[in-house]
């Protein structure tokens, strides 16, 4: 089995570094926002961000191909840096602390590219995850500092927590009954959004959670921390991994009527 340590330690160093720059601008009365052509905000933050991991990762992977969401993709091989600079660029201009840097390494393999490391890191609520395939995941202060990850036992979704991003996103996809007959069905439903119900699902505090429209940046650092703490990561399709352009989470015990219920149309 490979040994990603050496990759796994110098994702820890490049969120370092990211952290500094976005704390230092959290909450920054100065703060410039512009919006994309998607009309979703992108602030100065997010371009610094990405702009120092490109740039380290350029000195300490010179082979390595880079795919970034405010630039774009750079290099070709059979492996790719993957970088979500601020997950939760809304709440990052509003002062809302549930944002985070997301950097996966992903290899060639069957069935495209897998991710193989992934780190979370979100300095305003304290927290970093991490995970490296065949190696488990983790959640701590530092790779020297961690507890190992795993996700929930529970079996009925009756006595499942359910975590989601909005309503929006299910209504224009047509599954919206589907997802409201889930959250009948659960024992709790709460809207921590974006990377958080990944995280939440690996440490076994929530049991379920799900998105309707997402890119690969925003899955491939979490889709490996959710499998590696023994959990299930697919797309509502049931494709395994970060690649199909929406996601489902799970403890594994609850995959399939999770899908069931998000795949309903009415």
């Amino acid at each position: 089995m490979p040994d990603y340590h050496d990759d796994l330690r110098l994702a820890h160093v490049l969120a370092d570094a990211a952290d500094a720059v976005t704390m230092d601008r959290f909450k920054a009365l100065d703060l410039k926002v512009e919006t994309k052509p998607d009309m979703t905000p992108v602030s100065e933050a997010d371009k610094a961000a990405e702009e120092l991991i490109r740039g380290q990762l350029q000195r300490a992977r010179p082979r390595d191909a880079i795919l970034g969401e405010e630039y774009g993709v750079q290099g070709t091989g059979p492996r790719r840096w993957v970088i979500d600079p601020i997950d939760g660029t809304k709440n990052y201009v509003r002062g809302v602390p549930v944002w985070a840097t997301l950097i996966s390494l992903m290899e060639a393999g069957e069935g495209g590219f897998q991710p193989v490391v992934g780190v979370v890191s979100a300095p305003a609520l304290g927290r970093r995850w991490w995970a490296a395939k065949g190696h488990g995941a983790f959640t701590g202060r530092s790779l020297t500092s961690a507890s190992r990850l795993r996700v929930s036992r529970v079996s009925e979704l009756s006595d499942a927590s359910f975590a989601y991003s909005s309503l929006t996103g299910w209504e224009e996809r047509g599954h919206l009954d589907g997802f409201l007959d889930l959250t009948r069905e659960v024992w709790r439903t709460r809207a921590y959004g974006d990377f958080w119900p990944y995280m939440m699902v690996a440490e076994g505090s929530v049991d379920l959670c799900a998105e309707p429209e997402l890119s690969l940046w925003d899955m491939a650092a979490t889709a490996i921390v959710v499998t590696e703490a023994g959990g299930t990561f697919t797309g509502l399709d049931g494709r395994p991994g970060p690649h199909s352009g929406n996601a489902a989470a799970s403890n594994g015990l609850l995959h399939e009527e999770l899908l069931g219920y998000l795949n309903e149309r009415h």
